[in-house]
């Protein structure tokens, strides 16, 4: 059996799995049982002739071999996929580009981006979707996405050990603020001392690795009281308007705040800082490709102009409510 002998079925479940990172989040995003997978992945594995992913303990990842079949698969169901939207009367999209993008860019950056690209560049058909980093990284190896907006925080590691490096811009480089209620005390003020953070009640993130205490203020000398834990933005900030805690937040997320929030700078301890960054596999890019980072570049360089307005007068963001 040689590798032309390999179906669709088989390299849509082996894109699904690398870019899920495991066996069972595959599974579950194609609608199929673990076992299913699993078969799957070992016929394509057993024609190849070769470990096309390497099982670690914290899911997969692309072994060299894998990485092969994975750039050509993408290419052959990218072309099915065209061929279907051609045959049931759809028009061709040869200026789509595919866009990951972290929960907090989803609130400011991006609608400015989309609404600019509406403007300057109307052929260009951009589909888009929110992930975490490590997920949107994934779908970028495994060619499901073209750019990604990725969030980072010291030491401002590379978002994955694979190779080739991807291609890493550094868009905006900001303070981590705090959302405050607009009846706290904290809100009187125009930045929150970090000393005066202890004993206070938090809303963060769900557990979920290194990012279990999202929504706490980085490095507290305590342990936190967790009040609440919610994973979309807009419900912790709602959270937050209605008295039930803090929570940390992007800079960029200030114009956002709904009325009843303050976002709010905190100041002593060491900076905490977050970078914006678009990432990319390291090849030429399309020239739609080109459009859409630079509009996404134009708009972090305005969101970042208006955050030193605001900050020129003493908070993140200006009072709600």
């Amino acid at each position: 059996m040689d590798f032309t002998d390999v179906s669709l079925t088989a390299l849509r479940v082996f894109r699904a799995v690398a870019e899920q990172g495991t066996f069972t989040a595959a599974a579950a995003s194609l609608g199929y049982t673990q076992s299913a997978v699993s078969r799957q992945i070992a016929a394509i594995e057993r024609v190849a002739g070769a470990e096309l992913l390497e099982r670690r303990r914290d899911g997969v990842r692309l072994t060299a071999a894998g990485r092969v079949v994975m750039r050509r698969a993408t290419v052959v169901l990218d072309e099915i996929d065209a061929t279907a939207r051609e045959l049931s009367g759809l028009p061709g999209q040869a200026g789509t580009v595919r866009l990951g993008w972290y929960p907090s860019a989803g609130a400011v950056l991006l609608p400015r981006a989309l609404t600019a690209l509406r403007r300057t560049a109307p052929g260009i058909h951009l589909v888009s979707r929110e992930g975490t980093t490590p997920s949107l990284v994934r779908a970028l190896r495994a060619g499901s996405l073209d750019l990604a907006l990725l969030a980072a925080a010291p030491p401002f590691r590379p978002p994955d050990t694979e190779s080739p490096p991807l291609e890493l811009q550094t868009l905006a480089e900001r303070p981590l603020c705090l959302a405050v209620p607009a009846t706290h005390p904290f809100a009187r003020g125009d930045f929150v001392d970090v000393a005066d953070l202890r004993g206070q009640r938090w809303i963060a993130g769900p557990s979920s690795g290194e990012d279990r205490l999202m929504g706490v203020w980085p490095g507290l000398d305590e342990r936190p009281e967790i009040a609440h834990t919610a994973r979309d933005w807009l419900a912790k900030l709602g959270l937050v308007a209605a008295g039930c805690g803090l929570t940390t937040v992007p800079a960029s997320l200030g114009p956002a705040a709904p009325p009843g929030v303050r976002v709010l700078p905190v100041r002593g301890g060491p900076q905490e800082q977050r970078r914006l960054l678009l990432a990319r596999l390291p090849q030429p890019p399309t020239e739609q490709i080109t459009y859409v980072a630079n509009a996404l570049r134009t708009a972090a360089l305005d969101v970042d102009e208006s955050d030193e307005s605001r900050t020129r007068h003493g908070a993140c963001s200006q009072p709600s409510g």
